[in-house]
């Protein structure tokens, strides 16, 4: 894709249905003055629900329900009893995903508390420099902010240890937003209750890696933008409204500020 933007020396207007920017030459279609427009929010709906799945997953144990009807062993005891109502969520990131997650676990009776690069000053709402010091207050951390240097591992060992011992970190965004061993570290020595990774460093996970092993990781290998069966009507959509909006000359749905990333 690189090669092809870099040979597109005319180009003015490059669309793409993924939401990450990452693979693309972000510095080339700046000098170039390229309208770029992504998918945010078309994936919004089916990895919201996988992040309430992961959530439910890690609160009710179901994995090991899973387990064992494979061996076809009738449980007599619940392996997860935790209830998601009344307890408090933190979403960092607050895009399409972030605002449909935060819908979805407050109908759950879920106390969620957001981050916002412009902050709000509610005490639902937190600024960039606010929400580390009160990581300890929530028992479920969710990722959902885009790749870009300024999220690369802003959770580290310190975010991991200033959180509740029985909390879960849930992952939508990228892998790299995460430092992995620290995690691993983590979730080994009982530092983090458990952890729902959609995303991992690298794609595909090696089979040896350590997460496989974990009792309290789940790795969901990147799948929730894949669990869906509307995709190509939305993006379709959204183009088609785009190519309008192009014609007639006025301003795209979901234009890139390439500066920031997203």
């Amino acid at each position: 894709m690189s090669e092809l933007i870099q040979a597109a020396t005319s180009l003015r207007w490059f669309n793409t249905q993924y939401v990450g920017l990452d693979q693309l030459p972000i510095q080339t279609l700046q000098t170039r003055n390229v309208i770029v427009t992504n998918g945010a929010g078309l994936n919004a709906i089916t990895i919201s629900e996988y992040v309430v799945m992961g959530m439910l997953t890690i609160a009710k144990g179901y994995r090991d329900v899973v387990h064992a009807q494979g061996r076809h062993e009738w449980l007599t005891k619940a392996p997860g009893v935790v209830e998601l109502a009344g307890t408090r969520a933190l979403v960092i990131g607050y895009g399409a995903i972030g605002q449909l997650v935060t819908k979805m676990l407050s109908a759950l009776d879920v106390e969620v508390s957001v981050v916002r690069r412009s902050g709000g000053g509610g005490s639902d709402t937190l600024g960039p420099d606010e929400w580390r010091k009160r990581l300890g207050e929530f028992d479920w951390v969710i990722l959902a902010v885009p790749s870009t240097p300024e999220t690369l591992k802003m959770i580290s060992a310190d975010e991991l240890a200033s959180m509740k011992p029985t909390a879960a970190l849930i992952n939508v965004a990228r892998g790299n937003v995460i430092d992995q061993e620290a995690l691993v570290k983590a979730l080994r020595e009982g530092v983090l209750g458990g952890a729902f990774l959609d995303v991992t460093t690298p794609e595909p996970l090696p089979p040896t890696h350590e997460l496989w092993t974990l009792k309290n990781a789940h790795v969901s290998m990147h799948l929730s933008g894949r669990s869906q069966n509307r995709m190509a009507h939305r993006v379709s959509r959204r183009f088609l409204d785009n190519l309008i909006r192009y014609a007639d000359g006025t301003r795209l749905q979901n234009a890139v500020d390439l500066a920031r990333g997203y």
